[in-house]
């Protein structure tokens, strides 16, 4: 089945996904409750997002402030050669690194900008360091530490 669209998605659809942006361990009971739909009809629904990629995987959100010594940094990149080859390569390494939450491509005089979470400020440094300072390809990097979070969080709009 190929990717659902919005325009595919129903109101029954989208306040169900707004419920689960909100809370994804909520019952079939408790979703379907909230939204007019029997359990099993929630299923199927739930079902149908899985199938179609729309919903790629379900995951408990840790509070980085709740994490004693946590450590967040956004880093911005830019690259040395702009190739796909080079871009295919500093991706791979972003997906592949433990430590970086996100990584988004930039357009503008930043390539990049890697979220990365650690667990003090010198292991921030050394992650920093791994992945920017020390790797081929990269011709600069601005490392900016997170003060407090003011908002957090992945949902996407659906009204």
């Amino acid at each position: 089945m190929g990717r659902q669209t919005s325009k595919t998605l129903d109101d029954l659809d989208r306040k169900l996904l707004d419920l689960l942006q909100q809370d994804a361990g909520r019952s079939l009971d408790q979703l379907g409750e909230t939204i007019g739909l029997s359990p099993s009809a929630v299923q199927r629904r739930l079902a149908r997002y899985r199938s179609s990629g729309l919903i790629t995987k379900d995951v408990a959100v840790l509070d980085p402030a709740a994490m004693p010594g946590t450590v967040l940094a956004c880093v911005l990149v830019t690259l040395e050669r702009e190739s796909k080859r080079h871009h295919s390569s500093f991706q791979d390494r972003m997906r592949a690194a433990p430590n970086v939450q996100q990584c988004y491509d930039l357009a503008g005089q930043w390539d990049y900008l890697a979220m990365i979470v650690a667990s003090s400020m010198a292991h921030c440094r050394a992650v920093v360091s791994e992945l920017f300072m020390d790797a081929p390809n990269v011709k600069r990097f601005d490392t900016l530490f997170v003060f407090d979070t003011i908002k957090r969080g992945l949902n996407i709009p659906l009204r």
